[in-house]
C-alpha cells in the first residue's frame, strides 16, 4: 500500500487588499505537518503556484524553506515532490536543489535539454520509493510556458505531445506492479472556475484548456493537478483531481472547501481518495450578501461585532447598491467600521438596476487584471449610458497596442 498527499497553489506571500497573510500561511503549515504525522504519507506532491510572485520576498522565502526542512525532520522517510506553477520562477525553485535533494525533496520546474537539443524526458520522472523499492513512478511536469514542450501547432497540441512522450519513456522504467502518477499545472477541460472571479481567469492566461484524454484511458494510477483554486475533481474522472489552494485568494473564493488529498493506491491502483479538510483561520465576509442601498449596508455594519482587530479578524467585502457616484461612501464605510472586529478589504458598487460595478469602486485586485479596453467600455458606459463608437475603440485598441510596444521594447 502506497499514500500520498496532494496539494497545490499556496501562494505563499499573497498580498491579500493589502494585509500580509504570513499568519494565515504559518496557520495552514502547522496544520499540514500534523496531518502528515498522522497519516503517515509516503509522498507530499505540490503541483506548482509554492509562491504568489516568481520574485518573493525574503520573507517568503523563510517561511517555505522553514517548513520544508521541519517536516523532513519530524519525517525523513517522507518524500516531497514539488513542480512549479505559471507563480512560481522555475530557476527560483530549483537553484536549492542540491541541498533539497539531501533531505528526499525533488523540485522540477525547468524543462532541461540534452546536447543534442531534445527535452530530457527521463529527467521528469521520479521514482516514489518505499521500503527501499520502487512503489510508483511520477511524471513530474511543471507549468510549460512556450518552447518547453516538443514543436506543436498550438500550445495543448504541444502539451499533449509532451505527456505522450513522458508515457512512452514511462514504459521503458515501470513495471507492471509500479503505480503511475502524474502532475500538471494547467487547466484541464472540463474543471470548473468561478464566474465572477477575475483573478482566477487570470491565472489561466486565456490559453484553451487541456482535453481529460491525455490522462485518461490509460495506464494512469492518479493525476494531480495545480491552477485552479477550487477543488474538484475533472469531468467525472475520479483520479483526475484539483488540490485546490489552501487559502482562498479572492472574495469569488469564500466558500471554495480547502484541504489536502490523501491518495492511497493498492496494487498499482487507487484505492481510496480521501478530502482532509482545513479551515483557514481568516474568515471572508461579505456584508451584504447581495447589493443593497448604502443607508442599507450602514445598517448591517452597525450589527458587526465590536473588538480589536488582529489577525484573525475577518477579511470584509462590502456590495452597495447606487443611484449614481457616491464620492464620500468610504467615509460612511469607514466611520460605521469604527470599533468593529474585522478588516476592511474592499468596497463593491454597483449602479442601481445593474450588475456592473461602477468603474470609480471597482476592486483593486480586479483592475489590475482586466483588460485597459474594458475599463474604457465601462467608463463610457457610465458616462454615455450607450455602447463606445467602434472608431473610438479601434482608435484605443492602437493607442494601447503603441504603448505595449513600448514596455516591452
Amino acid at each position: 500500500m502506497l499514500k500520498i498527499f496532494h496539494t497545490a497553489d499556496w501562494h505563499i506571500g499573497q498580498n491579500f487588499y493589502g494585509y500580509d497573510r504570513k499568519d494565515e500561511h504559518l496557520f495552514f503549515f502547522d496544520w499540514l505537518k500534523k496531518q502528515v504525522k498522522e497519516h503517515q504519507p509516503d509522498a507530499l506532491l505540490i503541483a506548482g503556484d509554492v509562491f504568489d510572485s516568481p520574485n518573493p520576498s525574503a520573507e517568503s522565502q523563510k517561511i517555505y524553506y522553514k517548513f520544508l526542512h521541519e517536516i523532513n525532520a519530524e519525517n525523513p522517510l517522507l518524500q516531497i515532490i514539488i513542480i512549479a506553477g505559471n507563480h512560481d520562477s522555475a530557476a527560483r525553485l530549483e537553484a536549492p536543489n542540491p541541498l533539497l535533494e539531501e533531505m528526499n525533496i525533488t523540485v522540477k520546474g525547468m524543462i532541461k535539454r540534452q546536447q543534442d537539443d531534445e527535452i530530457d524526458y527521463r529527467d521528469l520522472l521520479v521514482p516514489i520509493v518505499k521500503n527501499g523499492e520502487i512503489a510508483a513512478w511520477c511524471a513530474a511536469v511543471p507549468y510549460l510556458h512556450q518552447g518547453d514542450y516538443p514543436p506543436a501547432e498550438s500550445y495543448v497540441k504541444g502539451i499533449e505531445l509532451m505527456y505522450e512522450k513522458l508515457y512512452g519513456e514511462l514504459e521503458k522504467l515501470k513495471t507492471p506492479a509500479q503505480a503511475v502518477i502524474v502532475t500538471g499545472h494547467l487547466q484541464a477541460r472540463g474543471a470548473h472556475l468561478s464566474e465572477k472571479d477575475r483573478s482566477e481567469r487570470a491565472i489561466i492566461g486565456g490559453l484553451e484548456c487541456v482535453s481529460t484524454d491525455v490522462f485518461a484511458n490509460r495506464d494512469i494510477a492518479y493525476v494531480a493537478l495545480g491552477h485552479l483554486h477550487r477543488c474538484q475533481k475533472v469531468a467525472g474522472h475520479s483520479n483526475i483531481q484539483y488540490a485546490g489552494s489552501p487559502l482562498p485568494m479572492s472574495f469569488a473564493e469564500k466558500n471554495y472547501k480547502q484541504g489536502v488529498n490523501l491518495v492511497i493506491f493498492n496494487n498499482n491502483k487507487v484505492e481510496t481518495i480521501e478530502r482532509i479538510s482545513f479551515a483557514p483561520p481568516v474568515e471572508l465576509l461579505s456584508v451584504p450578501v447581495e447589493p443593497k442601498p448604502l443607508y442599507t449596508v450602514l445598517d448591517e455594519l452597525a450589527k458587526l461585532p465590536d473588538g480589536e482587530i488582529t489577525t484573525r479578524s475577518p477579511y470584509l467585502e462590502i456590495k452597495a447598491l447606487l443611484t449614481g457616484p457616491e464620492p464620500s461612501i468610504r467615509y460612511h464605510i469607514e466611520n460605521a467600521l469604527k470599533g468593529k472586529s474585522v478588516r476592511l478589504a474592499c468596497i463593491v458598487a454597483n449602479k442601481s438596476g445593474s450588475d456592473e460595478p461602477l468603474l470609480n469602486t471597482i476592486k483593486y485586485d480586479d483592475l489590475k487584471e482586466i483588460d485597459p479596453m474594458e475599463v474604457a467600455r465601462i467608463a463610457f458606459r457610465n458616462q454615455y449610458d450607450e455602447e463606445m463608437p467602434e472608431n473610438l475603440v479601434k482608435l484605443l485598441q492602437n493607442v494601447i497596442r503603441e504603448l505595449r510596444n513600448e514596455i516591452l521594447y
